[in-house]
């Protein structure tokens, strides 16, 4: 099968601060490169682009030498952390942006919905809208219009059709953004995390979309998602993006069992690892074990789990109206429950979460000490991530289908 997406070393470099490398001297040489047609000589410098430490160059590898090839028909779905390059790299193909080194080859019409309105103008009505979208895809106007239909009914806003799209919401911008690009045929479709703004029922919807046009009309699809079930189940081949380059290409369910496998060997403790300086009360280590007090990361779904914490103090007893806040995370950032505890007075607590509550998937901890409603004195964001793995839940019948975060407290009765 034909290749319709080729890259080769491709790269993409940014420059941190401002504009111009600092020094007319240094843009001068740049320039100077760039007439004699030689390569820029700053592509030399520049770091990987990782967020959790501090950067000693001025210039960061958003991309570096990524390289591969997507078929024609095959939906790619690309994974990877917050700053791992996955969005650069759709804008990249998008042509938003122009790469600094490497080559893209692609054959075929692209449309992309790489955040809330991408290619609508403000001004113009969503019919209006559709029309030169359309347009901008190379189709004619009567292709647009045998479609027309279809996208109003679909994206749901047949109503405010004839109204401009800057008094639409955000959900109407995206329902009617994915309407044209999935029904105007593009040959390749590029699709961000942007759905994740839709409601649950559209969202449903359009990752039901994408899967019949990949598989009936052979188109080839780039997809972006933090939720593994959808790429999993959606896409025939993931690429998993880690700081700016390839870390694994293959099927969904190798690099999802991969990527999952590194997120959790490296999870599960946090140690400070520099002075807390001034703080009152700061984190000193965090970590999670199981009921026979063994540290792990990784759970069966009816385990208890036991999350540790040692507080360091600078304060007398008597000075310490202080309380520990913690809130488990999922995978995708969101707030599952909150649990609140006063500092005890040996800095030392335990916090105690019942088998059975969590559903699987990959979670962390965002915690922080606080007197409520008046300071926060440290706090901490996605560490100690662990897993859940179904152990055999009655809902672990539905395969891949998404039931929530938590099983519930509940009971079913009958209604004599």
């Amino acid at each position: 099968m034909e290749s319709v997406i080729k890259i080769e070393e491709l790269g993409k470099l940014y420059q941190l601060g401002t504009i111009g490398t600092g020094t007319l001297s240094r843009d001068m040489e740049k320039w100077w490169a760039r007439m004699r047609g030689k390569e820029d000589p700053f592509l030399k410098l520049g770091e990987i682009n990782d967020r959790t430490k501090s950067q000693n160059e001025n210039f960061v590898w958003a991309l570096k030498d990524v390289s591969f090839e997507v078929k024609k028909g095959e939906v790619l779905g690309i994974i990877g952390r917050n700053g791992a390059g996955k969005s650069t790299l759709l804008k990249l193909l998008s042509k938003v942006t122009k790469p600094s080194v490497g080559r893209i080859k692609v054959k075929g019409k692209i449309a992309s919905l790489l955040e809330v309105g991408t290619g609508f103008h403000p001004e113009l009505t969503g019919r209006e809208n559709v029309f030169l979208n359309g347009a901008i895809m190379g189709m004619a106007r009567f292709e647009i219009q045998s479609k027309f239909d279809q996208i109003i009914e679909f994206a749901g806003v047949e109503r405010y059709i004839d109204t401009p799209v800057k008094r639409y919401s955000s959900g109407m911008y995206v329902r009617l953004a994915f309407a044209v690009a999935a029904f105007l045929e593009p040959e390749i479709l590029i699709i961000d995390e942007v759905l994740a703004v839709g409601d649950a029922e559209f969202q449903k919807r359009c990752l039901g979309r994408i899967k019949e046009v990949s598989e009936s009309d052979g188109r080839t699809i780039l997809f972006v998602s933090h939720n593994l079930g959808s790429i999993h189940t959606l896409c025939t081949k993931a690429l998993w993006l880690d700081k700016g380059t390839v870390k694994q290409i293959g099927t969904p369910g190798e690099v999802i069992k991969s990527y999952n496998q590194t997120t959790i060997e490296n999870a599960g403790e946090f140690v400070r690892d520099k002075d807390p300086g001034n703080k009152p009360l700061w984190f000193e280590r965090i970590y999670i074990t199981d009921w026979k007090n063994e540290k792990k990361s990784i759970f069966l779904h009816d385990e208890d789990i036991f999350i540790h914490y040692e507080i360091g103090n600078n304060l007398s007893w008597s000075d310490n109206p202080y309380n520990l806040f913690c809130t488990i995370l999922d995978e995708n950032g969101q707030r599952i429950f909150s649990a609140e505890s006063e500092v005890l007075k040996d800095n030392k607590t335990v916090l105690k979460i019942k088998g059975n509550m969590l559903v699987r998937g990959n979670y962390s901890l965002e915690t922080f000490i606080h007197k409520p409603m008046v300071v926060q004195v440290d706090k901490l964001k996605e560490v100690c991530l662990f897993n859940i793995v179904d152990n055999g839940s009655a809902l672990n019948i539905h395969g891949d289908y998404d039931y929530g975060r938590v099983f519930g407290n509940f009971e079913w009765k009958y209604d004599n």
